[in-house]
């Protein structure tokens, strides 16, 4: 029986840089949302939005400033927006407590493992650097999938150029925030966030239960 508490399995530490504010509400429980920045090791900062329960943390207590440690899952729905549906993604948080310790900032792992849903897309950069664009289906219960779009470089990203749809894969990497600009057709240009998760280990489930394992040079 699939345990998919397994599949989706994250843990971060950031400091708290926004306010909470209300995210929506199922049967009398309130849910809200606020952003953390996390660091990379090269000390560029990922700001990543963050949802939880009224009944998981005294709200209060979360402030600007304050440093958290979260563990939940990396979430997603489809969101119309001026007619278009738009995949929106946000960490799930499962307990989350305030600590003091700063060397948390830089924790940041990912671990999924669901299935490719669309034909992976590589690419190579204008340097040569190989990349693969997976959007990856995790299950989770009352028949719900969440959509997790990923990127892999190097052997993994070429190892996905040949990957067939329905492929199952555990993926193991960080949450990453990535800000780019859109241009509407008025010419007019906005800003936006997108997120994704940068992988740094794969491995693939075949029939006969053997591993493909490989790691990102």
């Amino acid at each position: 029986m699939e345990n998919y508490n397994d599949n989706n399995i994250v843990e971060l530490g950031g400091k708290v840089v926004t306010e909470l504010e209300f995210s929506h509400e199922i049967y009398e429980e309130k849910f809200y949302r606020f952003y953390v920045e996390t660091k990379r090791m090269s000390d560029y900062t990922d700001k990543l939005p963050i949802i939880i329960s009224e009944r998981l943390v005294n709200i209060g207590d979360i402030k600007i400033g304050e440093i958290v440690h979260v563990e939940g899952q990396f979430r997603s729905y489809n969101q119309i927006i001026e007619g278009k549906s738009k995949l929106v993604l946000s960490i799930f948080a499962k307990d989350i407590e305030l600590v003091q310790d700063e060397s948390i900032l830089t924790l940041n792992d990912a671990t999924f493992i669901g299935f490719i849903c669309k034909k992976p897309i590589y690419r190579k950069t204008p340097l040569g650097r190989e990349i693969a664009d997976v959007l990856l289906a995790v299950n989770r219960t009352y028949k719900k999938s969440d959509y997790i779009p990923c990127i892999l470089w190097g052997r993994n990203a070429k190892f996905c150029e040949k990957v067939e749809v329905g492929t199952r894969l555990k993926l193991n990497g960080r949450i990453q925030s990535r800000n780019y600009e859109k241009k509407l057709e008025d010419g007019t240009v906005i800003p936006k966030v997108a997120y994704e998760v940068s992988i740094a280990k794969l491995s693939v489930d075949r029939a006969d239960e053997s591993d493909l394992k490989s790691e990102n040079v």
